[in-house]
């Protein structure tokens, strides 16, 4: 049974870092993507940020490029987001997912409904 854990989120003020990290168990993750979604109050779930673990192929949302970065460690099974310079705007429960994405020809990497697996999220809140 796959399970992904959050971990790294706080409350920081704006200009300031956070390190989340997601761990991965339950299976080899082989052939899989690794994403980053985040959910603010009142809005709809959104990608941040993905990386194949394979290859370690990397997409990232354009509100996020430049300040934040994702990395998967495949020795400690763990996908982790780097946050820089962050800003109120950034401010949201963080999700892990991961999607088997080989012969999909319906996978879109920043939809969340081509993920099959998520976290329980862990929340970041950025003050000004």
């Amino acid at each position: 049974q796959v399970q992904l854990v959050e971990s790294g989120g706080g409350l920081v003020q704006a200009g300031d870092s956070l390190r989340l990290s997601c761990l991965a168990s339950g299976r080899t993750f082989s052939g899989y993507v690794m994403g980053w979604f985040r959910q603010a109050p009142g809005k709809e779930r959104e990608f941040v940020a993905a990386i194949t673990w394979n290859r370690g192929t990397i997409s990232y949302a354009d509100s996020v490029k430049g300040r934040f970065a994702i990395s998967r460690d495949s020795v400690k099974n763990t996908v982790a987001l780097q946050m820089n310079s962050l800003k109120p705007e950034d401010t949201a429960v963080f999700y892990c997912a991961a999607a088997y994405y080989h012969g999909r020809s319906d996978f879109t990497v920043t939809s969340p409904e081509s993920y099959d697996y998520w976290g329980q999220g862990t929340k970041v809140t950025v003050f000004s």
